[in-house]
This record gives structure tokens, sequence and C-alpha cells, in this order.
């Protein structure tokens, strides 16, 4: 598994799993460039106007055609142009209160306004009830239909002893 992981890995799951701070650890122990696919789906770097989706397929297709690489994000389209080249793939499972207590804890970003938060918070609650491939079920699909390495990770403490797994396996090679 840790062979795989250091290759190119994709890291899926609801807003305020835990995304984010898994990919730059991970990103930090195998030296790999973190994508987060929020930066390719939103415009500008913000929020409110979503790129055009052919445009973002291709960014995708274009940072996974490359060497190395963590690829973060929630939005299941995305995650799908890259899944071809991933070697790993990781889907954060976690607990609609532990998202919730995430999303409160690192608070808007981007610019977003007190409205886009509130917005947030009503779409990443949705997560198990939505059928997109952006939801619960689009990330189980993805997840059962990846035939490389995967984990299914279901709690945050579960993520910080993979990655001081990984990073005690680079010390022994």
């Amino acid at each position: 598994m840790f062979e795989a992981l250091k290759l190119r890995t994709l890291v899926i799951g609801n807003s305020g799993s835990g995304k984010s701070s898994l990919a730059e650890g991970l990103g930090a122990l195998i030296h790999a460039p973190i994508f987060d696919l929020d930066l390719i789906h939103w415009k500008d770097d913000g929020y409110g106007a979503k790129q055009d989706e052919d445009v973002a397929r291709q960014k995708v297709a274009n940072l996974a055609a490359t060497k190395s690489w963590v690829i973060e994000g929630v939005y299941g389209w995305l995650a799908e142009v890259a899944v071809p080249r991933a070697t790993a793939l990781i889907w954060l499972d976690i607990p609609w209160d532990v998202c919730r207590e995430g999303l409160f804890a690192r608070g808007q970003r981007r610019g977003g306004t007190e409205a886009d938060f509130a917005e947030l918070l009503k779409w990443a609650g949705a997560y198990w009830d939505r059928q997109t491939p952006t939801s619960f079920k689009g990330h189980q699909r993805l997840f059962d239909a990846f035939g490389a390495a995967k984990l299914r990770i279901r709690a945050r403490r579960e993520a910080d002893h993979l990655l001081a797994d990984l990073a005690a396996y680079r010390k022994l090679s």
C-alpha cells in the first residue's frame, strides 16, 4: 500500500472530512504536489462562479498526467478524471458531526461570505442524501470500482495513524 501512496494518490470525501489535511501530510511525506479540486471547480480561487465543466475536466486530466501527485476533493465528477492514473485511492468516510465540526474549525475560506458558508453547511449535510458523483453514493461507487490500492478511513485518528505509519515506513526504506 505504501508504495502505491508514493506515486499518485486521490483523496475523496465530504466537505470538512479532513481531505486537505491528509493530502498536505501525504504530499509532504512523499514530496509530491498537492492539487485541491476546489481550486479547479471554482473560478478565480473563490466561490460563486463555477468553472466550465469541460475546462475543469481538462485541467484535472493535465494534472493527472504528471508523474506524481496528491489530488483531493469532494467533486466526484472531477475525481473520476484522475482515477485512471491514480495508484491509490483514499476515501474519508467520516460522520457528519465530525465533518461539520471540521467545517466550523476551518471557517469560511477563499473570500466566501457568511451566506456562502451557510450554503456549504447545508450542501455538505446533504452528502448522504444526494445521488450525484459528489455524494456518499457517488464516492462509494468510485471506491468500489477502483481496482488498485485503496483505503476507506472512517475516523480522523485513522488518517493520523496512516501518516505516522507512512513516515515510519519511509525511515525504514
